[in-house]
């Protein structure tokens, strides 16, 4: 198989008027913050609260509706005033698309274009999301302000979230500049969602969600855990909507979806001498494979690496080269110099669900992970935008905390 004869490769994410990207930037215009536009069409509110909801596809959203009944009465009933479906960033991974929505950048500009990729300058793979490398500044390699920044006083901003990422390097990369708030619990994040809100006449208000990602993980999509775990944000959000003031407008989207991989669709490549043959590091998704040959190596051999990916997995995953990605915009409209030594050479996105681990690498647990994401299919990169109607008065000012 040629590249010329691959599926066509689904469209590039909707930078700019349809993205992850567009969703705080849009939600800063709504609440009357100056120098945004709103793209998303979103209605003007005083106070806005974005819910984000780390893994919640919207394929698996409609399939699981009934464990979600109180989102399932949300789903379509907007009236069509913002889409109801926007798309991820790419890769379909937490920090490239917690980055956009931060920054309101495509990853070609913000940087974080994977979970975990190739630095450059130390000629080493990094991680980006949790076990950030000592050599890599947050704020020198995503330089770009935040919306949180950018408000500059103008409306205030409050994160709610899990204590530990206070002042990890992901939120300091992609969500430096609001208050943050943490809280463990579920119902003590909504508590303190709507005492922030109650406390502000005006405000931006980012709430992150991991518990349904972390299922998923683990145990699957189509597990009894993940769908506890849908169960319980469906709680938590009507909760949450009878607990914000009345002219809040509440918004539910999330990072990416997620596919469940079977152990026997779990394949070492790096067992196959020909699909690492020129290759220097490897990096990336299980499912959106970065491959960067050695720094002498010509198109000859990156040729080779991509017929050899084609050979074996043609049917079963999109195989593109460094510039056809940014071509064809998965990165968004421009890619920085300092950005494009990050991206691979060669990437394997997968079509079926497949996962592909260098096991030289990466620890024999990252084998057991079930739900994945990273790719450019459907159920990974669609995600709902929904505006959750708000039922309550508001919480008091002041009141305390149970």
């Amino acid at each position: 198989m040629s590249l010329d004869a691959q599926p066509a490769l689904p469209a590039a994410p909707g930078y700019g008027h349809a993205s992850i990207a567009d969703v705080l930037t849009s939600s800063a215009a709504a609440a009357g913050a100056p120098g945004f536009a709103n793209t998303l069409q979103l209605p003007n509110a005083p106070r806005v609260c974005v819910v984000l909801v780390d893994g919640l596809g919207k394929a698996l959203l409609k399939q699981r509706a009934a464990h979600a009944p109180f989102l399932r009465g949300v789903l379509g009933s907007d009236g069509g005033r913002h889409p109801a479906t926007i798309s991820s960033a790419f890769p379909s991974t937490t920090a490239t698309s917690l980055t956009s929505l931060g920054t309101g950048v495509a990853p070609g500009l913000h940087g974080m274009v994977g979970y975990d990729v190739l630095d450059p300058d130390q000629d080493k793979v990094v991680n980006l999301l949790g076990h950030w490398d000592p050599g890599v500044d947050p704020l020198r390699w995503q330089p770009y302000p935040t919306v949180f920044e950018r408000l500059d006083g103008h409306l205030p901003s409050t994160t709610i979230s899990l204590p530990k990422f206070a002042s990890s390097p992901m939120t300091r990369a992609a969500l430096r500049g609001s208050t943050f708030v943490g809280a463990a619990t579920a119902h003590a994040r909504t508590e303190a969602a709507a005492e922030q809100m109650a406390a502000h006449k005006n405000m931006l208000m980012y709430f992150y969600w991991a518990e349904l990602d972390k299922a998923g993980h683990a145990h699957g999509s189509s597990s009894a855990q993940w769908e506890h775990q849908l169960e319980e944000l469906d709680a938590a959000v009507k909760r949450l909507a009878t607990q914000l003031p009345a002219d809040t407008l509440l918004l539910l989207t999330a990072d990416h979806g997620m596919v469940d991989v079977a152990a026997s669709a779990r394949v070492d490549y790096s067992a196959h001498p020909e699909l690492v043959a020129g290759v220097r590091h490897t990096a990336g998704e299980p499912r959106m494979v970065h491959l960067y040959l050695e720094p002498d190596a010509g198109e000859a051999v990156r040729d080779a690496l991509v017929a050899a990916w084609l050979a074996r997995f043609g049917n079963k995953a999109w195989v593109l080269t460094r510039a056809q990605a940014i071509a064809a915009g998965f990165f968004g409209p421009e890619v920085r110099p300092e950005v494009a030594g990050r991206i691979g050479d060669v990437l394997i996105a997968a079509r079926e669900p497949i996962a592909f681990y260098d096991t030289r690498r990466v620890n024999p647990s990252a084998l057991e992970v079930v739900g994945q994401h990273g790719s450019i299919t459907r159920a990974e990169r669609e995600v709902p935008l929904l505006q959750i109607p708000v039922s309550g008065a508001g919480r008091a000012t002041g009141r305390k905390r149970r």
